[in-house]
């Protein structure tokens, strides 16, 4: 017995999510694992007895998946940014300010941040390294900037 993906996708989706994210305590992994669970039926050549068989093999896949994520060298090995902080020293509290406030920045904008001011690459480098052209990252470091601004700013103005 097969049936179609779209028809499992609707049927399971959510209960694959639930069991998915029980383990991986993370919607974006659940989700991921959804899709792969699903995306492993469709690869399959396996036939099921029922809907429950069908149903049972879904759920064993994507508990299997999830405890995967959970074992990869990326999870067991992450640190919050709060914990990466402690271990860093800033020659002034400002210093440690500012670079919180770098990473709080949205990903595109903190990356160019990080290697034009804290390691000293040169706009063509960036452009080198992140396969951008030289405008894109002037860009993106303006925005950035602006950002930076605009929070320091606000910080600046509340503690008068």
């Amino acid at each position: 017995m097969r049936q179609s993906l779209q028809e499992l996708a609707a049927l399971y989706q959510n209960s694959l999510f639930a069991a998915a994210f029980s383990i991986c305590k993370n919607t974006q992994d659940a989700e991921d694992v959804v899709q792969d669970t699903l995306i492993q039926y469709y690869t399959t050549k396996k036939e099921f007895e029922n809907e429950q068989h069908i149903r049972a093999w879904l759920i064993r896949v994507a508990v299997n998946k999830a405890k995967n994520i959970t074992h990869t060298f990326w999870r067991r090995n992450k640190v919050s940014i709060e914990d990466y902080m402690e271990t860093l020293t800033f020659e002034t509290p400002e210093a440690e300010n500012l670079f919180e406030t770098v990473m709080q920045l949205p990903e595109k904008y903190r990356i160019v941040i990080h290697l034009y001011y804290y390691e000293d690459y040169s706009v063509s480098e960036i452009a080198g390294i992140l396969k951008l052209s030289e405008s894109n990252v002037k860009t993106r470091l303006s925005r950035g900037r602006a950002m930076l601004k605009e929070v320091l700013k606000e910080e600046w103005d509340d503690d008068r």
